[in-house]
């Protein structure tokens, strides 16, 4: 049994402290998220210690009241709205610099990202088959996730992928395409198959 176990109380998505040991467990994640400069984080947001939040060349915008679950992982150019949610072992990884961030994942307000999904703002060149593709760089696109918006368990958006307000992506899905507001989409790749207006 890991230290978070015994503080978490076997629950990986933070919620609300109710004693001791949950006021620790979230000061401690607070504290290792603000470890690095350029990490904006409310004191209403609840970061679980097991995350890994780490801004590198950019920068961790969050809102208010947002949670990161454990085993959840946050990196480069990333900005949160309020009221967000991030579940166990997702991926969002971001690109760019604080000037330059032409790789950044935008999330809006009220959105929430289940669990085991990935969302990478870049892609790999690989058009030069006599080069090695870790030698031929990076492409960077961004993400943008619009308010309100669902993205299921297990979720994969690639680079250059907008999500419209008030959509929802069901579990498992592969999104390669903007998907516009108030939409269902499923399949691999998905694909938009009612509207929720």
């Amino acid at each position: 049994m890991s230290v978070w176990n015994f503080l978490d109380g076997g629950c990986s998505a933070p919620e609300k402290p109710k004693g001791l040991r949950e006021r620790l467990l979230y000061w401690l994640g607070r504290k290792l998220a603000l470890r690095h400069k350029h990490v904006v984080l409310p004191e209403s947001c609840l970061i679980h210690p097991g995350a890994k939040l780490n801004p590198r060349n950019g920068k961790i915008v969050f809102g208010e009241n947002c949670v990161v679950a454990e085993g959840a992982i946050i990196q480069g150019n990333v900005s949160f709205g309020d009221n967000c949610s991030v579940q166990a072992y997702t991926i969002l990884v971001g690109y760019g610099t604080i000037d330059k961030p032409d790789g950044q994942i935008a999330i809006g307000s009220g959105v929430r990202i289940a669990s085991h999904g990935m969302m990478i703002a870049g892609n790999h060149v690989f058009e030069d088959p006599d080069k090695p593709i870790h030698g031929q760089g990076l492409v960077y696109e961004p993400i943008t996730i619009g308010d309100d918006v669902w993205v299921g368990g297990r979720v994969n958006i690639t680079a250059g992928v907008s999500i419209g307000k008030g959509s929802v992506i069901g579990g498992g899905s592969v999104v390669t395409r903007d998907i516009p507001p108030a939409s269902i989409a499923v399949g691999v790749p998905a694909k938009v198959i009612r509207k929720r207006e």
